[in-house]
Order: structure tokens, then C-alpha cells, then sequence
């Protein structure tokens, strides 16, 4: 049996891959460790469900801060992906058969969670013919069935290898948000996300505000990674160009000395400056900061961005 706890066993195709030195964090990165009574049962409720959450998969620093106020990224179709980006420290491989039973327990727990608002994400499943799009659909039907007030933001990987139709599932759903991150600028795509493709990502947000323009649109990138602040502003004008309402960039950090190295700490000051810049480009939300992470303060951020769009409709 393979064990995801063992780095190689987790990340074989790293695992002969050079070290890269993982350079010291400065003090606007660190975070306390977890803990706390109501970081405790958030786990309990993830484990009694038997569910995966993101937060752990992928090693988040706001895991501990988000788990002690009852939020959770949940990571639906398993914990194996069948995609290597050289970024991301969820495990790679051939995944397990989908359980039918996964949505119902989704919804479950976001009921005894008493969330207002759940993002909910997912590995690649290169392997299904409609890439999981289906799967995504039942969770957000099961969630609307248990916890009709609750908002629903889902983070989907992009369905490349898919029928463009499989899209139109997921949106006749209506999850109140639709988010897919690019991750990172198209120049660095070869080296940090391989099989992926940037235009086909940035169509696919399009594509989501002309099949339902009522739905928000998210994505973010990760800095750091070797990129460029000129390619970083690119970026914003091809997700704006796109109708993309929502922007998040954050610190790229080093999951081991086997996944792609960091460029460098991006500065505080450097984020704000960014924010600001996307504001002006015309985005309804932006957050841009070290730690920000696609699914960090989403309630929140939620309850903002509808605020956003409803005083630009006043204002014509």
C-alpha cells in the first residue's frame, strides 16, 4: 500500500528531482501553530465524515487561524491528483474510483459546521471523462438541499482534457462563486504548471460569465516563483479582459526541497502596491497579501464582493 505520509511515496514523480534550498521566512510570513478547542472540532467533523480538506492536503500556514472559526477548504474526488505541478504538495498519481456518498457527506458537515459560506475544491481527475464537473454539480445540489442559506464557492481545476460542454454542468448549478487559479504567469507554466495551460484557463473563467453572468468569477496567482512585476500586471489585464471580479495574490512557499524553489519573499509593501493596481484595473474584490490564499477570509470576501457589485449597479 502507498503511503502519502512518505514524500517519495507521495511525489514520485519529484522524487529524483535536485534539492532546492528552502531559504529562511521572514517575519511577515510566520504563523502560529494550530491548536485550540475549536480547531479541534473542526478536525473531528472533517474525520467523522471521512472528508479530505485542502488545508491539510496542501500544508496552508491559515490552517490554524480558519480551523479554529469552524472554516474549512473541503477537497472533494480524493486526495490523489493526477496532475505534477511543481508547486503543489498534494499527492500525485493514479486516484481511487469517486464516491457516490461524498457529496451527502459534504453537506453534512457543512450543516453541523453552521457555515455561511464553504468553498469547496478538488484534485484533477484527468482519468474521468467529464473531469468531475458531474461530481461538482451533486455537491452543490447536496449542500442547497441541507443548507439552503449557505453561499457556495467552488475552486475547480480546468476540465482541459474534457468536452466543452462539461462546463455548462457545473454552472447550472449555480455556486454563487466560480473560482480557478491561474497560479502563476504564462511565461513560468512549462516549469511551475505543466499539462495546464494559461489561455485555456483564462477562457474557461470567460466562459463561466457568458453561460451565467449572475455568478462571480475568482482567480489568483502565486508570487515569488521567478516572475516579473510587469508580467504580474499582464495578468491582471487578461483576467479583467476576461470579466474576472475577484483577484488573489499570495507568497508562493516551498512545500520541500523537491518542489520548485523560491525565488523570493515578495515584500508587504510590494502586495499593497499590487492591490492597489488591480483596484484600478477595475476588479470588484482584490486581496493581496503574503498569506493570502484563495479560500483565506472567503466568507468575508464573499460578503464584500456582493456589496462591490451591488454599489456598482447603483452607481449605473
Amino acid at each position: 500500500m502507498r503511503d502519502l505520509k512518505i514524500p517519495e511515496q507521495r511525489h514520485p514523480e519529484k522524487a529524483h528531482r535536485p534539492d532546492n534550498a528552502q531559504p529562511k521566512k521572514p517575519s511577515w510570513i510566520r504563523v502560529k501553530a494550530p491548536g485550540g478547542k475549536g480547531y479541534a472540532d473542526t478536525r473531528k467533523i472533517m474525520r467523522d465524515n471521512n472528508l479530505v480538506t485542502v488545508c491539510e492536503e496542501a500544508g496552508c500556514p491559515n490552517v490554524g487561524e480558519c480551523w479554529s472559526q469552524g472554516h474549512a477548504t473541503m477537497m472533494i474526488m480524493g486526495e490523489i491528483c493526477t496532475r505534477g505541478c511543481t508547486f503543489c504538495n498534494i499527492a500525485t498519481g493514479r486516484p481511487d474510483d469517486l464516491d457516490v456518498f461524498e457529496p451527502g457527506r459534504v453537506a453534512h458537515a457543512v450543516e453541523k459546521l453552521g457555515l455561511n459560506h464553504v468553498v469547496i475544491t478538488s484534485v484533477d481527475r484527468d482519468d474521468l471523462t467529464d473531469g468531475g464537473a458531474d461530481h461538482f454539480a451533486q455537491t452543490i445540489r447536496a449542500i442547497r438541499h441541507r443548507s439552503p442559506k449557505t453561499t457556495i464557492e467552488i475552486l475547480t481545476p480546468d476540465f482541459l482534457k474534457c468536452e466543452p460542454e462539461v462546463l455548462e454542468v457545473v454552472v447550472e448549478a449555480k455556486p454563487d462563486v466560480f473560482n480557478h487559479n491561474l497560479e502563476t504567469v504564462p511565461g513560468l507554466y512549462p516549469e511551475v504548471r505543466p499539462g495546464a495551460r494559461y489561455f485555456h484557463s483564462l477562457r474557461l473563467l470567460q466562459r463561466v460569465k457568458e453561460l451565467d453572468p449572475s455568478i462571480f468569477t475568482k482567480s489568483g496567482i502565486m508570487v515569488g516563483l521567478g516572475e516579473k512585476e510587469q508580467e504580474v500586471r499582464q495578468v491582471m489585464d487578461d483576467m479583467r479582459a476576461a470579466d474576472i471580479d475577484f483577484l488573489t495574490i499570495g507568497q508562493y512557499l516551498q512545500p520541500t526541497p523537491k518542489h520548485h524553489g523560491v525565488d523570493r519573499f515578495v515584500t508587504p509593501e510590494e502586495f499593497s502596491s499590487y492591490e492597489k493596481a488591480a483596484y484600478g484595473k477595475g476588479f470588484l474584490m482584490v486581496s493581496a497579501t503574503p498569506l493570502t490564499r484563495s479560500s483565506y477570509h472567503a466568507g468575508d470576501d464573499f460578503a464584500r464582493l456582493r456589496d462591490a457589485r451591488q454599489k456598482m449597479l447603483e452607481q449605473g
